[in-house]
């Protein structure tokens, strides 16, 4: 008996989940729509307000608080509260933002101060660099402030660019993501089995490729992170043990007035073992220690919230 109620079910749950998966997606597609008709700044205030009630009654909040212990065991318990409260009202205004990010990236170089973004020191240079040097790079970012944003930047100022990204499982959500993406992100490749051919592919034609590093990937390379050990995705420094082009990290920081600062790392160079070649470990640890770096330093911006150690 219990056999046949388990196996019943799992039949109505399999029968539903197109059914509870239309719903969702129409909810969140229309809550999308609808966000592009609010202001920007009242409705990122808004949506803020809203996860940092919720967030702490959601289960990711006792993932995200054993997180922080784990990586600042030093820390407080209240400015451990402190942080995690940041990374809720930072996840709302992401959610916001989305809806408004073909007209976010904005900068005019003459009244920065005028820009919802500005950049950081040296960046534009390094920037210009990498647009004109005639060949292909790997940029890599992470989960922090507005995490979308790194994906703006290319095709806003001439640079052929190709970013990875991963589908909803959501039908519906997915077709009105990517309509929001395709404004002024340039080339989206899905992960699929695919994907690296097509990156690699990319690369030896120019193009700038792009992905998030930062999450915890089952088939990935041992690396440190915070002190303890975890699997990364070796994706990046595979393709360029590949086709050599340069590295560069690419990040975000959230700033007071609903403003972002944009930073573009130093190249960071690969490792290589005794035969010259990239070690693809040894290089995911070098890309892995400097988002470490990013996020020590505002780690109330980071995405503490999905079980980075397993």
């Amino acid at each position: 008996m219990r056999r046949l109620l388990l196996r019943t079910r799992a039949i109505l749950r399999d029968a539903l989940k197109p059914v509870t998966g239309a719903i969702l997606g129409a909810i969140a597609v229309g809550l999308l729509r609808v966000t592009r008709y609010f202001d920007p700044d009242r409705t990122a205030n808004f949506f803020a307000s809203v996860t940092r009630a919720v967030g702490p009654w959601l289960p990711e909040h006792k993932i995200g608080r054993a997180n922080l212990i784990a990586a600042f065991p030093d820390k407080p318990p209240a400015e451990i509260d402190a942080i995690l409260m940041g990374v809720w009202d930072n996840l709302g205004r992401v959610g916001a933002e989305f809806a408004h990010l073909d007209h976010i990236w904005k900068l005019d170089p003459e009244h920065w101060d005028a820009s919802r973004v500005e950049p950081a020191p040296g960046a534009i240079e390094k920037f210009e660099m990498l647009r004109d040097d005639g060949k292909g790079a790997l940029i890599f970012a992470s989960h922090l402030a507005n995490w979308e944003l790194p994906a703006l930047a290319g095709p806003a100022y001439g640079l052929e660019s190709a970013v990875l990204f991963r589908r909803p499982n959501i039908a519906a959500v997915d077709r009105a993501i990517q309509q929001i993406r395709s404004v002024n992100m340039g080339t989206m490749i899905a992960t699929t089995h695919d994907a690296p051919l097509r990156l690699a592919q990319a690369l030896q034609k120019g193009v700038h490729v792009g992905m998030l590093v930062d999450q915890h990937f089952g088939r990935g390379v041992d690396v440190t992170f915070f002190g303890r050990t975890t699997k990364a995705n070796p994706l990046l420094a595979r393709l360029a043990r590949q086709v050599e082009v340069p590295i560069h990290g690419v990040r975000i920081i959230r700033l007071p007035n609903h403003r972002f600062r944009a930073e573009l790392s130093d190249e960071v160079k690969p490792v290589r073992d005794a035969e010259g070649k990239i070690d693809v470990q040894a290089t995911t640890q070098a890309i892995t220690t400097v988002l470490e770096g990013w996020i020590r330093e505002h780690p109330e911006q980071w995405l503490w919230l999905h079980r980075r150690w397993r």
